[in-house]
């Protein structure tokens, strides 16, 4: 493994119990019956845990936007053509994506990282971080070579990906992307890394029709078989059958954990990175929040592995960190709720003992 990629491994630590503890102690003073708010106060807990503040405040938060092409596109699994991609991206750069408008609403910046274009785009708002020119077609062989899937972790981790964010000020990750062909390099690293089968993780993406679904579990099938790879190597699924963002996002989960800044994973993409990024660093899951229950098939089992429980039941499936940017407002929620709502001994209210707190 690559020196740089180990230390940030090393790096990741264990959330704070202390701040956690504090968190739900404060929680248990607010003026209302114990518990009451639900999965509000178990999140404002763990982001205590995470950040080590037990009243943490996000004033910034940025989602990062991986974009890569992929050659299985070559086997027909997608309703769109590949240069959708390329054409997105520019729409994506100039503030007409979905994300761009759920961020803006949500108060988050937008950060697009080319990790693998099948393209050269030119764009100030653009970050070049191109590890190649797209992946291979990995139904016949490897997606890419074992350091480029190392490389687009990094790229996902490094100084414009997570550390230049995080001196900026930004606090909160959310895990987005951006690629046709993507939801099928998932598939394919998911069942990788579990074990589970195609036929119950491969959904239709873009929306393909039955024959297409047929098609895409079957191109699945053989990039399994033809590439064989590790469930007990991550980099090694990466390579052989995952995607150049998908890494990245690997590589974004593994950099917010080590500055101990919560990640809020998007859909079925960003489930697949987290399980890499689980496999790779175990204490990077602790940091993984996850914001909605995918309508991709394959979701639901995802986030069964991961152990996660979403936020939010809206049936979307468009990625780019759409489910993510509207989880926000509940993040948002439970921080005000821990700094703004009084305690029993400041309303001068009765904690349920049968005596007022003033």
């Amino acid at each position: 493994m690559n020196d740089k990629l180990r230390q940030l491994i090393d790096s990741i630590a264990q959330p704070d119990g202390v701040a956690a503890s504090a968190a739900s102690a404060h929680l248990d003073q607010l003026t209302k019956p114990p518990g009451s708010l639900g999965k509000l106060e178990s999140l404002a807990i763990q982001l205590a845990g995470i950040t080590g503040v037990d009243k943490p405040e996000f004033d910034r938060k940025t989602v990062m936007v991986m974009a890569a092409d992929h050659g299985v596109c070559e086997e027909g699994v997608s309703a769109f053509p590949a240069e959708v991609t390329q054409q997105m991206l520019y729409n994506m750069l100039s503030g007409g994506a979905a994300i761009n408008v759920l961020a803006r609403h949500a108060g988050a910046d937008v950060q697009v990282i080319d990790v693998g274009v099948n393209a050269d785009v030119a764009h100030p708002d653009l970050v070049n971080r191109k590890v190649r020119m797209g992946t291979s077609n990995m139904a016949k062989g490897p997606a890419m070579l074992r350091t480029e899937a190392e490389q687009a972790v990094l790229a996902g981790a490094e100084a414009v990906a997570v550390a230049e964010a995080v001196k900026g000020g930004t606090r909160l990750f959310v895990t987005g992307e951006l690629g046709i062909g993507n939801t099928t390099a998932s598939a394919a690293v998911v069942c990788a890394l579990t074990g589970l089968d195609p036929e119950v993780i491969v959904g239709r993406g873009t929306g393909v029709d039955v024959a297409g679904l047929t098609r895409k579990i079957a191109v699945v099938c053989r990039a399994l078989d033809v590439n064989q790879p590790d469930a007990n190597d991550a980099l090694d699924v990466l390579t052989k059958v995952g995607g150049l963002e998908i890494a990245a996002l690997a590589g974004v989960i593994l950099g917010a954990a080590a500055h101990r800044c919560p990640v809020v994973l998007d859909g079925f993409i960003s489930g697949a990175a987290a399980l890499a990024a689980r496999a790779l660093a175990p204490a990077s899951a602790a940091y993984m929040l996850a914001s909605h229950a995918s309508d991709e098939r394959g979701h639901a089992a995802v986030l069964r592995q991961l152990k996660l429980e979403p936020m939010l039941h809206l049936d979307m499936r468009l990625g780019e960190g759409t489910g993510g940017a509207l989880s926000l407002h509940l993040i948002d929620a439970a921080c005000r709720i821990m700094r703004e709502m009084a305690t029993f001994a400041d309303a001068g209210v009765s904690d349920g003992q049968g005596a007022a707190q003033r």
